[in-house]
């Protein structure tokens, strides 16, 4: 899952990072208002937005807005100072998800993130399940047919994004613009890697390669196949 951090608060923005990293999200990070409404309308797609209300250049609320008359439907939840009833008010009614108030714990933050992307992808469970596969983004835990499956950060976030969107075709520019951050240096065979991990970790069929257009995870099997 790859997240957008709007945070001008470097201690915080750093600690949030931290924290959020072995929990197999990609996070990128801004530190003001305008960057954040082009990264948001123009830049590559996010599944959910952290987002502080007090942003130097433009407001989270203006941005929060924007975004909404814009048409996107990302999960935003706000950071911030402002605890009045009033502030919290303003920022639902613009269009937010959900609301924390400073200072929070992060197991909050996580749990809440969580929820969000559960009702933004229509799942009333945590957990995913696809051709025997199970995922629990909880707990960080994949089994095959029963049988847990160790996997390593990036292959646990590339099979959560096929089994969130069986049968959808990934592109594989799409998949590292997913799976890693802007300030990550990727090896230009790096996704063929990856996928074939989880061929040989799971089965070879897992996800199908479309040659010259991207991969896919069929959500049943294909005729022919056991």
């Amino acid at each position: 899952m790859r997240l957008l951090l709007v945070e001008d608060d470097a201690s915080l923005s750093s600690g949030i990072r931290l924290a959020l990293k072995p929990e197999h999200y990609t996070v990128d990070h801004l530190d003001d208002g305008p960057s954040a409404l082009v990264a948001l309308k123009e830049a590559e797609p996010f599944d959910a937005v952290i987002l502080d209300l007090g942003l130097p250049g433009l407001d989270g609320l203006q941005i929060i807005k924007a975004v909404r008359r814009h048409g996107s439907q990302i999960p935003i939840l706000v950071l911030t100072a402002r605890d009045a009833i009033d502030d919290r008010i303003a920022g639902l009614d613009a269009g937010a998800d959900d609301y924390l108030v400073k200072p929070f714990e992060v197991e909050e933050l996580k749990a809440r993130l969580r929820a969000l992307l559960r009702r933004s992808q229509g799942q009333l469970d945590s957990h995913i399940e696809c051709r025997g596969l199970r995922l629990d983004p909880v707990t960080m835990s994949v089994s095959y047919q029963d049988h847990p499956v160790a996997l390593s950060r990036r292959e646990f976030t590339l099979l959560q994004e096929f089994m969130s969107h069986p049968d959808r075709v990934f592109s594989r520019d799409t998949l590292t613009s997913l799976i890693y951050g802007w300030d990550e240096d990727v090896e230009s065979n790096a996704i063929e890697v990856h996928i074939h991990h989880l061929r040989r970790k799971l089965f070879p069929d897992v996800i199908r390669t479309l040659r010259g257009i991207g991969y896919v995870m069929d959500r049943h099997a294909q005729e022919g196949e056991r």
